[in-house]
């Protein structure tokens, strides 16, 4: 998970949605929340650790009456949500690169600012090459896999230990820190928003950053001893991720200007003026090449992880076009998966071109998805199945109810801040298009639900037998779900 990433790009809705003051409470309040939501997903992952195993969580969740209704909606949701963010990155990447133009003074006909359409077709057209960068390493054969991980870990290192050396020291030369008190006090109103919303506002901030801990789950399948290393990577993510992601924002909250300086700059990523401001032009250059590569990484293991949740659910045949998407290729790779992953995306971004507010609009829809499966599961954990799961190696006993609860809650409260406009008043070119996004998605899941014959999809045996089986042994349940899809398959 790109914490310094994903920091860096969200910062500056955090400081819009209240300031300072938001942005590390936030953050705080979101590392607390997806802790315990991860130990939600945590214990249904070490019971049933299945590729693209969200929505299978959902069905075991929801019990054998609901488990289809359920596994179709968390289905389609995870599927947009991943495929949507691999788009959204791609354009934060694009702002990273044109913003340069800001720093060398770059003129563009008719400016760059984002009601200027010609500005906006260009970061479309670059944000499209990205996509095609990115979906190439995923074309890469399988052993090459390692290499790409390792890598990105190592750009992600990089990047944090310079922003943790190199800025302050440079910002301390150049514009000074700000105060304790501007840090920790200062509150902004940069949306127009109610006040108090104005701060739940700057959930985008830090929930867009800390999200997604469940990729693990998803290459269960391709994973040793997955009952425990699965549901461990998904708390250590959020452990990590949380944790180094505080201490980033607080770091930069320090290292920025004064508001009225960073509410000047003009680049579509602010963060690269201030790289110039406190590091010179030319080493600016270098700062923005290092995320940018680090941004792209990211979002080429994100579509690892996202083409498997995709084949599994055209494995079983949910998805129209399943018999070709749910196909893998020679090394056992899900490679047509990764192909409409690259279409969807290319779709998606074409968003750009007529939206000036396209940014925090793929940014919300991006996670929307997501966050509401993590809150259902959470919902159903604690209304359908409490007593469920009890052989998981993360096994939350007494704490169960409790924790459930609070995940239901807060997942609740960031789709409500995410489904939201974020600038106000609310208009045509400042519209969030992903509640639309979200809810033309849930229709589709019902509708799916409501054509495909139970036979064909998540039959109630199968629900049952994997239910069942996860209780004694979660290996044994893994191996039941996938042998029964493959009897399916070649009946």
């Amino acid at each position: 998970m790109n914490f310094i990433g994903g920091v860096r790009s969200y910062y500056f809705l955090g400081l819009l949605a209240g300031g300072p003051a938001a942005v590390w409470s936030s953050y705080f309040i979101t590392m607390v929340c997806m802790f315990i939501t991860a130990l939600v997903l945590a214990e249904i992952c070490s019971a049933l650790p299945l590729s693209g195993s969200i929505y299978i969580w959902a069905a075991e969740s929801a019990g054998p009456k609901y488990a289809r209704f359920f596994g179709f909606l968390v289905a389609w949701w995870s599927i947009t949500s991943w495929m949507t963010f691999s788009a959204g990155n791609c354009q934060t990447t694009a702002n990273y690169i044109v913003s340069l133009f800001a720093v060398y003074d770059i003129n563009f006909p008719g400016g760059t600012g984002q009601d200027n359409v010609k500005w906006r077709a260009l970061i479309w057209a670059m944000s499209e090459g990205l996509l095609v960068l990115s979906i190439a390493v995923n074309y890469l054969p399988p052993r090459f896999y390692s290499a790409v991980f390792k890598f990105s870990i190592a750009i992600l290192i990089l990047d944090f230990l310079l922003c943790l050396i190199w800025l302050p020291i440079a910002a301390h030369n150049t514009y000074g820190f700000r105060s304790l008190k501007d840090v920790f006090t200062m509150t902004y109103n940069g949306n127009g928003a109610p006040a108090g919303w104005n701060w739940i506002l700057s959930f985008l901030f830090s929930a867009g950053t800390v999200n997604g801990f469940d990729a693990s789950g998803h290459i269960a399948e391709e994973t040793k001893h997955a009952n425990v290393t699965a549901g461990r990577a998904i708390i250590s993510s959020v452990i990590a991720t949380g944790v180094l992601g505080l201490a980033t924002a607080i770091l930069f909250l320090f290292c920025t200007p004064d508001l009225d300086t960073v509410f000047a700059l003009d680049a579509p990523q602010p963060f690269v003026q201030i790289y110039a401001l406190a590091l010179g032009k030319g080493p600016s250059i270098f700062m923005t090449v290092i995320a940018v590569i680090g941004l792209i990484m990211n979002t080429s293991v994100c579509i690892v992880a996202s083409s498997r949740l995709i084949y599994a659910v055209a494995r079983d045949g949910v998805l129209p076009l399943s018999w070709w998407i749910g196909k893998i290729n020679k090394d056992g790779q899900p490679q047509n998966a990764v192909t409409v992953m690259f279409i969807f995306g290319a779709i998606l971004l074409c968003s750009i071109l007529p939206s000036e507010v396209a940014f925090t609009s793929l940014v919300s829809a991006g996670s929307v998805p997501t966050i509401a499966s993590y809150g259902i599961i959470a919902l159903l954990r604690l209304t359908m199945t409490p007593h469920t799961f009890k052989s998981s190696h993360f096994y939350l006993g007494k704490f169960a109810r409790p924790i459930y609860f609070i995940s239901v809650v807060w997942n609740a409260l960031v789709v409500a801040a995410m489904i939201s406009p974020f600038y106000f008043p609310v208009n045509a070119q400042s519209f969030n298009f992903a509640c639309v996004i979200f809810g033309t998605v849930t229709i589709f899941a019902v509708l799916s639900w409501w054509f495909t014959p139970p036979e064909k999809w998540l039959r109630q045996e199968q629900i049952e037998l994997a239910l069942h089986s996860a209780e004694a042994r979660p290996d044994t349940a893994t191996r039941i779900f996938v042998t029964e899809v493959a009897s399916k398959k070649e009946s």
